[in-house]
Formats: structure tokens, sequence, C-alpha cells
């Protein structure tokens, strides 16, 4: 028991006060909060406030320019070869170099959401900044992040699934088409229907995945290529691809007359690559 006699007599009414709420506060029935709420992270923390609002509308025009502003700045690559017919310039690869892993670093940062920890991935660094070996370039792939990238810039907004997987944004293009999830700003469209126009994008499944046709779809998570159309040409398709010889690369796709990629039955036209789905892209203007 508290001798309260010891305490000077000015000071006892406080004590008394205290010691009352402390054992109001320990009798009471109260849960004591343990969990406390976790700060919610802004996805949309690395984007400008030209992209975030945006100050204009999401554009087709916005986008292609983009795209070949890339292009232009990767120095005019094009390559019209079989896929993989490249040496490997190991650590000489374009992403290595100065002034370029740093583009491939913006590409990350802007075009993922700021809680995927891709966003801070360089042309040659990790997560936590430090340099991979070129032959482990695989493991970082920025395709998708360029893809992701374009679309972030141009004010896509919450309407693009930004991801560092191309099958991603396949899959649910698949599923608007379905109509089984819905908000989304891209639809697939069959490769031998419809005739892609600058500004959509048209994808292959790689490596195991390179079997898989429109009918597959969706399909999970699979090893994919996406390029984003910029212009169409007698006769072909002009398309620009991040991580394409390890910088940013031109090709032209064949197509018919009509503009498509394929014949009817999903028969590519192009022998290069194995072409399944176009995302046509519902673009403001």
């Amino acid at each position: 028991m508290t001798d309260f006699s010891i305490i000077p007599a000015r000071l006892r009414g406080l004590v008394a006060l205290a010691l009352c709420a402390l054992l109001a506060a320990c009798g009471s029935s109260r849960p004591v909060n343990t969990n406390p709420v976790v700060p919610t992270i802004d996805k949309q923390a690395h984007v400008p406030d030209f992209a975030r609002k945006p100050y204009q509308a999401f554009a087709r025009d916005d986008i292609v320019a983009m795209a070949l502003r890339e292009w232009r700045a990767w120095g005019e690559n094009i390559d019209d070869q079989p896929e993989g017919s490249r040496p490997d310039l190991g650590e000489n690869k374009p992403e290595r170099q100065p002034g370029l892993w740093e583009r491939v670093g913006e590409y990350w940062w802007l075009g993922q959401d700021a809680d995927n920890n891709a966003d801070s991935w360089t042309g040659k660094h990790d997560t936590f900044g430090t340099v991979f070996p070129p032959k482990q370039d695989g493991d970082y792939a920025w395709s998708a992040a360029f893809i992701s990238y374009l679309m972030r810039m141009d004010g896509a907004g919450g309407r693009f699934p930004y991801s560092p997987s191309h099958s991603t944004y396949i899959n649910i293009a698949a599923e608007m088409a379905k109509g089984t999830t819905q908000g989304w700003a891209i639809t697939a469209q069959r490769p031998d229907s419809y005739a892609p126009q600058p500004g959509d994008l048209i994808c292959h499944g790689r490596q195991a995945a390179k079997t898989l046709r429109f009918e597959d779809l969706p399909a999970g998570q699979f090893t994919s290529h996406c390029d984003i159309v910029v212009a169409q040409q007698a006769g072909s398709l002009a398309v620009i691809g991040g991580n394409v010889d390890d910088t940013v690369t031109l090709k032209h796709i064949p197509i018919d007359g009509a503009g498509r990629i394929a014949a009817p039955g999903d028969r590519v036209y192009d022998t290069r690559y194995p072409w399944m789905i176009v995302i046509q892209v519902q673009y403001d203007q």
C-alpha cells in the first residue's frame, strides 16, 4: 500500500489522480491496439503531374511520338533479321552503356507502381544497386517496362495494368474481350480479323510459350513480348519494342492487303515471330 505521508502535501493530490488514472486504465476492458494501420503506398508516387492528372487526353499520336523519340535516342536500330541472330555483346550491350542504363532505370521507375521492387532496377543494376552480370540480364528484361512507361507517360492512369511482364496485360486484354473483367483501356483482338492501328500492341509468346494461340488466353504468367505499332505501310507494319537487341528497336511486320498480320486460322505471315494477339488500345483521341 502506498504511503502518501512521505510525499509533500502540495503533490499528494496530483499523485493520487495519476494513480487513479493508471488503475482505471489497467482495469479497462478497452483492447490495446497492437496492430497499427500501415500507411498505404501511393502507387503513383513516381508519376509526374502531367501524366498523373493528366494534362492532356490519353492520345494515340502522343504515344507513337514518344516511342519514336525513344527509338531515335537509342540510335535508330532496325532489326528485320530472325530473332536471336545478333551476337551477344556482353558488357558492350547498349543497355549497359553510360546514358542508356540510366534510361532503362527511368522506364522502370516511371512505368512501374511504387510498391513494385522492380521500380529501382536499371539496365545493369538490381534492386540494391548492385551491378548484375551481362548474362543475367534476362532476369531484368525491360521490354514490358518500356511499354508500361509509354502508357503511363501518355496519361493512361488507372486504365492500364502496368507490369514487369507482358503477360499481365495480354491476359487482361483477353479477359476484357471475354467480358470477365472491366474498366481497362485494352481489349484482345484476333490477329486474323483485326488490322492493328498505330498505338496498338502486337504480342507473341517466347520460350515455352511460343505455341500459345489466341484461343489459349488468358493463360496465367508466361514469357512473352509486345511491340507498339508506330506506322502502317504498304505491305508491313512498323513496330517498336524495348529490350530487342538490348536496345529500343524498330522492325517491320508483314501484313496483307487488309492490314492484318495473319490469315484466317491465325496463320501468321511473319516467319520470325509467332504473333498470337493484337491488343487494341482505347485512346481518348
